[in-house]
């Protein structure tokens, strides 16, 4: 039987080696897995090249090299006729 998993996305800090403060409670006791971003300096934004490296090494895109999603081929559809107006 597949268990269901809950994301929870926050912002915290890095209190020492073992202890992160998140800005929202958490489900304590339960077992999690986590992932941290650690971004250089002050700045609370994420670079756009950090973020498509993330994004390429999340499990979230994983379903992507299933065969099964590769729904469509070059002979689908019609070809897009664009025009200089």
């Amino acid at each position: 039987m597949d268990q269901a998993v809950r994301t929870i996305e926050t912002t915290g800090r890095i209190v020492d080696a073992h202890h992160i403060e998140t800005a929202v409670d958490l489900p304590v006791g339960q077992p999690v897995r986590l992932v941290v971003w650690v971004t250089d300096g002050d700045d609370d934004e994420i670079a756009e090249d950090m973020w498509r490296r993330l994004a390429v090494q999340s499990f979230a895109y994983a379903f992507l090299d299933d065969a099964a999603e590769d729904l469509y081929t070059l002979e689908d559809g019609k070809p897009l006729e664009l025009t200089d107006e």
